[in-house]
């Protein structure tokens, strides 16, 4: 957990983007709190080298999504709508986050997010290895962790499909966000294959993000997909069944912050993808909790799940959880943890969480502040709010 600034009003900075969405409702949460404006630091002047910090500053560092300059240092290229270029997006925002750390630590600063854990977090097969080690239920994935060998392109995943028994399967760029480059892959047997995606491809190859869902059912069109995304890295994950509300499939974006479990969110789409942005939709947490305790599973179990898994990234104030449910709302597991997943507007606070009344960047302050409760410890007693027990399992 990073450390504590409870003796004292917290002098704060922000690195992000100054005009974005984030730092904003980072800002409201902020003066909410009756707090000083937090300081700016621009993730250009972070990439041109020109950041400075003060000593005893509280630093957050925020996404450096949502702008056109910056994606433009980052990835190379002018268009931010292309797929490509998401190995060099992060090599440069890594070796940033740990310049950011090391000049932050260098003026004595506090850092609210640890850049080792960053750089993990943005590789899906790093983090996938990291919970599997755990003891966090993951899908089954044969690229996970540092040891796994690459995937160089379809012949590749054609292999690991067939040996590994997994007619489906989600291939995923390693580095992506936001359903980047994402394909649910369903296989049966030769000449028949059915691929969902978000990415389009031009005459010359290239890849661009669409925000309309498609299927490629010829094996000659998927393996032109993967073999474009290969050089960029990618994993393979067993597709696990999810359960579903309403006849729309159904996962939630858990927010965990300090350890604890503050805000939740259902996503529902009728395609693979929940992704708000690609036709996903909120769903109904009450129907969620009902379903979950109808099925003889615990909702308080479910959200200690996502608490296990963020806490394999200590040094990290808050992440955002997926978890997956399989059908029957009986078991779970965790899809991804994402370092910037709290992007959540006018989401408020879980009942017995400590976040009541406060949206996912108000809880951030009251724990930097030390006005929120503390996390609760794993050998903590159960509660009536947030009983811990094992009813919640790995996937069948």
């Amino acid at each position: 957990m990073p450390p504590s600034t409870s003796s004292g009003a917290p002098r704060l900075a922000v690195v992000g983007i100054p005009a974005g969405r984030r730092v904003a409702l980072f800002q409201d949460a902020v003066r909410a709190a009756g707090l000083p404006a937090a300081r700016t630091v621009s993730w250009p002047d972070v990439l041109r080298g020109d950041a400075a910090f003060v000593p005893g500053e509280t630093v957050r560092i925020d996404s450096p999504g949502e702008d056109a300059e910056v994606d433009r240092l980052l990835r190379g290229g002018t268009d931010p709508t292309r797929v490509e270029g998401s190995a060099r997006w992060y090599a440069r925002f890594t070796s940033a986050v740990r310049e950011v750390a090391r000049a932050a630590t260098a003026a004595g600063s506090v850092l609210l997010d640890d850049p080792e854990d960053i750089a993990v977090l943005f590789d899906k097969r790093l983090c996938h290895g990291v919970l599997d080690a755990a003891g966090v239920p993951v899908p089954y994935s044969p690229t996970s962790g540092p040891d796994a060998g690459p995937v160089r392109g379809w012949a590749d995943v054609r292999r690991l499909l067939t040996d590994h028994r997994m007619p489906r399967v989600f291939v995923k760029p390693a580095h992506g966000s936001s359903a980047s480059g994402v394909m649910a892959l369903e296989t049966a047997g030769p000449g028949r294959i059915r691929a969902t995606t978000s990415v389009e491809q031009d005459e010359e190859g290239r890849l661009f993000n669409s925000l309309r869902v498609r299927h490629r059912t010829t094996e000659r069109e998927v393996a032109a997909l993967v073999d474009a995304l290969a050089p960029d890295g990618l994993h393979i994950e067993r597709w696990v069944p999810k359960a579903t509300q309403r006849r729309r499939a159904a996962d939630l974006r858990v927010v965990v912050v300090a350890g604890r479990a503050t805000h939740a969110v259902v996503r529902t789409s009728r395609s693979p993808m929940t992704n708000l942005h690609l036709g996903g939709a909120r769903g109904d947490l009450h129907a969620v909790r009902a379903a979950i305790e109808a099925a003889g599973g615990s909702w308080d179990a479910a959200l200690a799940l996502c608490e296990r898994a963020a806490a394999c990234f200590p040094d990290t104030l808050c992440v955002g959880v997926d978890l997956l449910p399989t059908t029957g709302w009986r078991h779970f597991s965790v899809g991804e943890v994402n370092a910037f997943g709290d992007l959540l507007p006018r989401l408020t606070g879980l009942p017995g969480s400590g976040a009541e009344g406060l949206d996912t960047y108000g809880a951030q302050i009251a724990a930097v502040a030390g006005t929120a409760p503390d996390a609760v410890p794993d050998t903590a007693p159960a509660s009536n709010d947030r009983a811990r027990n094992d009813r919640v399992t790995d996937v069948p």
